[in-house]
């Protein structure tokens, strides 16, 4: 058999390669004016060189890329200020696209008092993939910000409890959402069998979880039955 053959897995952990035009839904409409989203105009005048640059995706999706050290500072005006008010926060991911290319944190807002969208991205480099939790503006990002923490290794500076939640403490495999990690795992399949069977209780659950714990229950027998409880 040639060694050109290949499978469809191979297609897959190769990654995605570039076509030689982008998909229409993705083209950036740069041509429209920002002042159509007022919070654009406004953290623009207030946070200057701060705000990156902004884009319109889909044909009306505003997307504001801001500096990763004032992401909170940012988040904060955006949550607070009585003109913005984006008082629901949806979603906190992120995105790589490989090739050494910075990671993406995306903020997805909406103000529902004043009918608005925006989505804030911060781009992280590989070597510093640290950025603020917004846990104190949002509850909501507590277990947003865990996920994005274990499948793209991204630190979320004061975050109230920040461990992995999908994957155990101990998965010593990497990031399963970075581009770099292999479609088929580091390590071989034995040896993923093997560690999965190793772990423990512990590895799943903190202290005071373990502490909240009750004795497995008992099914008392029918009416008329012979079995005792310690037989059932």
């Amino acid at each position: 058999m040639s060694d050109e053959i290949r499978s469809g897995l191979d297609a897959v952990e190769d990654g995605p390669s570039l076509s030689d035009a982008a998909p229409s839904h993705s083209v950036v409409l740069a041509a429209q004016d920002p002042s159509e989203h007022p919070s654009i105009v406004a953290m623009k005048a207030k946070f200057g060189d701060s705000v990156l640059r902004w884009e319109v995706v889909a044909g009306d999706e505003h997307v504001v890329f801001i500096d990763p050290a004032k992401v909170l500072d940012i988040l904060t005006w955006l949550h607070q200020d009585e003109a913005q008010h984006y008082e629901f926060l949806s979603d906190v991911t992120a995105v790589d696209y490989g090739g050494g290319k910075p990671l993406q944190v995306v903020y997805q807002l909406f103000s529902l008092a004043r009918h608005r969208t925006l989505r804030v991205k911060a781009e992280l480099p590989l070597n510093d993939l640290v950025v603020r939790s917004v846990v104190p503006l949002w509850r909501t990002a507590d277990w947003l910000e865990r996920e994005v923490f274990d499948l793209f290794g991204i630190t979320f500076e004061g975050h109230p409890d920040l461990r992995r939640i999908l994957m155990p403490d101990n998965y010593a495999e990497g990031h399963p959402l970075r581009k770099d990690f292999p479609l088929r795992g580091r390590f071989s399949r034995a040896e993923q069998t093997r560690r999965a069977l190793s772990h423990e209780v512990t590895d799943f659950y903190i202290p005071l979880e373990l502490e909240i714990g009750r004795d497995p229950q008992t099914v008392p027998a029918p009416e008329g039955s012979n079995a005792s409880s310690d037989d059932t």
